[in-house]
């Protein structure tokens, strides 16, 4: 058996898999600095660091070195919460950023200001990547840098950006990435544009493991060993769903593979080929990783027995499940308890 996930379950397991089986997921690090205007909303600011932070977690090596700068050593969100600043204004070495993020808010006052504009406008001559969150990219414009460019902004202030910078295309869209422009609406559409930010930084598989993580809960019902890719997925053929289904709810006593598909009224052929067109697997395989990270719950999330885990996860033996755990995580799953720094 090849070791590791091969499946679209590796999304859901990619923190956990050993650090050289994700070796090429490894990028240089970029640094981003968040500038928070008095007021900024907070939604839209923690929704877009959680993309970066959840990267780095899912990523064998960091790819994000987040930097909060503010006027101040403490910046107000629009809650009456404050957030510690790594650096004042001032202090920021924007020429030597990748890139910077204005973070806006309902309250934040919308008037150009000298430093912020000369920050800016050195950062884009450098090269970096300027962005803003809600009506964040209000300050981008007021310095001269959002011309010819697509924005996303916030409807209550489109007709002002509008008035006051005819250059600037202000989209309608929830959040848009132009070039070296980075911008989105609201709070609700801060972590989409990071995730997409994510997607160019480091790839498309790190991205399906962010958002195994952060997107989980877009469906009214959850299954817990779901994949974000799956389920969000319309063009899923009904007998692979329920294909799916059948193997999410026998997990502890595993079906036949031939049975699946008579059940769902397909050849095992047919049921191969959606397997691999749509879940990157055989159905044996996807099976047996779906057992697999069941199990590798189940000791991250319980005190449960390596046996009763085992039994739980459909393996017939401990020294067999054992092997499987270890040839797919390599290490073996007691010493996996011990390192997991989510036991209970």
């Amino acid at each position: 058996m090849r070791t590791s996930f091969e499946s679209v379950l590796k999304s859901k397991n990619l923190a956990h898999l050993d650090k050289a089986s994700r070796a090429g997921l490894t990028t240089p690090v970029r640094r981003v600095s968040f500038i928070l205007r008095e007021h900024f909303s907070m939604m839209a600011f923690t929704g877009a660091v959680d993309a970066l932070v959840t990267a780095n977690l899912m990523s064998s090596t960091p790819v994000f070195e987040v930097q909060v700068v503010g006027a101040d050593s403490l910046v107000v969100s629009d809650l009456g919460i404050s957030i510690s600043t790594d650096c004042s204004l001032a202090e920021l070495d924007e020429k030597h950023q990748d890139i910077i993020v204005v973070c806006g808010g309902y309250r934040v006052r919308l008037e150009g200001e000298p430093l912020l504009r000369a920050k800016l406008r050195s950062a884009d001559a450098a090269g970096t990547v300027l962005g803003g969150l809600w009506n964040g990219a209000y300050f981008l414009a007021e310095a001269g840098l959002l011309d010819g460019h697509d924005c996303a902004f916030h409807p209550d202030g489109r007709a002002m950006m509008s008035e006051l910078f005819p250059k600037v295309n202000v989209t309608n869209h929830s959040h848009v990435l132009d070039r070296k422009r980075i911008s989105c609406a609201g709070a609700n559409s801060s972590l989409g544009m990071m995730l997409e930010v994510v997607r160019h930084s480091a790839g498309q598989e790190l991205l399906n493991a962010v958002e195994e993580v952060l997107s989980c809960d877009k469906k009214q019902d959850i299954i817990d060993v779901s994949v974000v890719s799956i389920d969000f997925d319309p063009t899923l053929p009904q007998t692979l769903k329920l294909a799916l289904e059948l193997m999410h709810s026998n997990i502890e006593d595993p079906i036949g593979i031939d049975d699946i598909a008579r059940y769902v009224g397909i050849s095992r052929r047919h049921l191969e080929r959606l397997f691999r067109r749509h879940v990157k697997a055989t159905p044996p395989r996807y099976y047996l990783e779906l057992r697999l990270t069941h199990a590798r719950q189940l000791l991250q999330h319980t005190n449960k027995s390596l046996i009763e885990i085992a039994v739980a996860s459909g393996f017939v033996t401990l020294p067999h499940f054992q092997r499987c755990f270890r040839e797919m995580f390599d290490i073996a799953p007691g010493m996996f308890r011990k390192r997991s720094h989510f036991k209970v």
